[in-house]
């Protein structure tokens, strides 16, 4: 893991601009030990809910070799296990699988974001990656995270072995984050690029990815419980490592193995919501129609053991254990952060300023308006199980730095035509939020990445930023609103410093949505 992620130094090769040694030539150098642990966290994430050993966590053989056990289950093993996989995680999972199975694995099919196993060879992850005479087929396709031809194939193959298993066999689906978009099979007469197009349309607007999913799922073969049906009367044991906030199996990949609980009006209410009902292709109001006139109602999955294997609350667990090893009081805010990037931004950059009074009592205390804002803030972010009152405490006790600790995936209204990605926008808000505030005696630093090491689409994980942003940008004339208001978020950090703010990590391997890390220490 060490060996692919790769900042720390890049970040001490970075050209500084001579501008940035005004002022402390202290605060410098604290700024890149923050820097350096950010990064120690972040990598520590990642490497908690790496696919192979989560998936050896989850599967075992009994002593006999007979018996596939699957945390309390146990399957018959008799050369009848075959295998299926959509996702960026998911050669991994099979090359793990494939050598926990042995002969028993019959056939296999996976669908990967392509590039991925060229990435995987680069860096020398031989672990995941399949050996030479693998029973496993492999199509790559979704570039940018978005269904194309190579993905319809690799679907309809998908679906042409599991409509050809008895009830004698097992079908082992292995799902991680992009997986729906590695899996389109729309309904005839719906076409993939009417598809494509409506779900662009629906991201565009902001829609969450519970909503986008709930399209996908009323027009796809697969998607919904698809390959559940299409598999029967096959058991079916389905491993998941989730990319979605709260880790619902329904939503992730948009639920193939789960019975789809949305109805056509749920889809009616989402198109209504972005103004796009009477745009509707004639194709996918005749599949809608047909679904909410089909007698046989919505079918079950009885044969199917869906089970999470990895998610962000492992990732984050994980980076907090590191955190107090480095002498921090850790504290995990919420693995389910989500709602505008703005608003998000504006929650950080407040929470940072909060903490200012409570990390150095000596100060000015904040107001009683800024503690209500920043609670109004959370308020509006919906944010399930947030422990803002525990981290307000921690900070209270004033018993030395902390770190606090977020992960989900805010959404990003795209207004420009810029290269970024919701990491690298909200690192750069949080640093235009933190030049509104003053910090004191404090070294603040944010951290945001993505897990599965691909920022929309670039070749960065994400970004981190200090307080001291605003005026790195401006030394090198950078002006931080117009990179923002054309969405060009990566433009700006590859820019700033010859790009040292950047987490370049390549792809990882694993997906469990996105880390935040917000270190807060007294000088």
């Amino acid at each position: 893991m060490a060996a692919a992620l790769q900042v720390l130094p890049r970040l001490a090769r970075a050209p500084l601009h001579p501008l940035l040694w005004r002022g402390s030539v202290a605060r410098l150098a604290s700024s890149m030990a923050l820097a350096e642990q950010a990064w120690q966290l972040f990598e520590s994430a990642v490497g908690a809910v790496l696919p192979g050993p989560m998936l050896h966590r989850a599967l075992s053989l009994d002593p006999s070799g007979r018996q596939l056990k699957v945390r309390d289950r146990s399957f018959q093993l008799r050369q009848n296990v075959y295998l299926v996989g959509f996702g960026k995680a998911v050669m991994g999972m099979a090359a793990a699988a494939e050598e926990l199975l042995g002969q028993h694995l019959v056939q296999g099919v996976i669908s990967i974001p392509k590039g991925i196993r060229a990435a995987m060879e680069r860096a020398g992850k031989q672990e995941m990656l399949l050996k030479p005479h693998s029973r496993v087929q492999v199509f790559e396709g979704a570039e940018d995270n978005l269904p194309d031809r190579d993905a319809l194939r690799a679907a309809l193959t998908i679906r042409q072995l599991a409509e050809g298993l008895t009830a004698d066999d097992l079908l082992l689906v292995l799902i991680s984050g992009g997986g729906s978009a590695l899996l389109p099979a729309p309904i005839p007469p719906v076409t993939l690029e009417e598809k494509q197009t409506l779900t662009r349309l629906l991201a565009a607007r902001g829609a969450t990815i519970q909503e986008l999913n709930t399209i996908r799922k009323a027009l796809s073969q697969l998607k919904g419980g698809g390959l559940a049906q299409a598999a029967y009367p096959a058991q079916v044991v389905s491993l998941i490592l989730s990319d979605v906030v709260g880790d619902p199996v329904e939503v992730i990949a948009s639920g193939p193995t789960v019975a789809s609980s949305h109805s056509v009006q749920d889809c009616l209410h989402i198109l209504n919501r972005y103004g796009l009902r009477a745009a509707l292709p004639r194709s996918v109001k005749t599949v809608l129609s047909r679904a909410d006139s089909d007698p046989h109602g919505p079918h079950t999955c009885g044969h199917v053991l869906n089970v999470i294997i990895g998610s962000n609350v492992l990732a984050l667990a994980e980076a907090q254990r590191q955190a107090e090893a480095l002498g921090y009081q850790a504290v995990v805010l919420s693995a389910a952060m989500q709602g505008d990037v703005k608003s998000m931004a504006q929650f950080y950059g407040l929470l940072a300023h909060v903490a200012r009074t409570r990390l150095t009592p000596s100060m000015a205390g904040a107001s009683v308006e800024e503690d209500a804002q920043l609670h109004e803030l959370a308020a509006e972010l919906q944010i399930p199980d947030l422990q803002l009152e525990e981290a307000l405490e921690t900070m209270a006790r004033g018993r030395g730095p902390v770190c606090l600790l977020a992960g989900g995936e805010p959404t990003v209204q795209l207004q420009g035509s810029g290269r970024g990605g919701r990491n690298q926008e909200l690192a750069l808000r949080v640093g235009a939020e933190l030049r509104r505030w003053p910090l004191g005696q404090i070294d603040v630093l944010f951290l945001s990445g993505g897990t599965d090491g691909q920022d929309g689409p670039t070749e960065a994980a994400g970004a981190w930023v200090t307080p001291e942003l605003a005026s790195q940008a401006a030394a090198e004339g950078l002006d931080m609103a117009t990179f923002l208001a054309h969405n060009d978020s990566h433009t700006f950090f590859c820019r700033l410093q010859g790009g040292a703010h950047l987490l370049h990590t390549g792809m990882t391997g694993t997906n469990v949505m996105d880390t935040h890390l917000l270190f807060l220490r007294p000088r």
